[in-house]
């Protein structure tokens, strides 16, 4: 039966993996779980940071006399 989610193999260096079986026993859980929620927490950070370019560009290029009135919006 093919695997309920895709799958990939990693290759890490010895110091890296000792740190996530490190991690992952004093949590209780398997390897495989503790690197996906690495994964996931670092795509959010990813995330995060190309939101705040995003919002200081749009902050940057602000102007207030163009901007829409509450008023005008509600």
């Amino acid at each position: 039966m093919p695997a309920k989610n895709p799958r990939i193999n990693v290759v890490f260096e010895k110091p890296i993996y000792s740190a996530i079986e490190h991690l992952a026993k004093k949590e209780g859980i398997s390897m495989s779980l503790k690197v996906r929620d690495l994964v996931k927490e670092a795509l959010e950070l990813e995330e995060d940071a190309a939101l705040s370019i995003f919002a200081g560009e749009r902050e940057r290029t602000f102007k207030k006399d163009k901007a829409l009135k509450h008023s005008d919006v509600w």
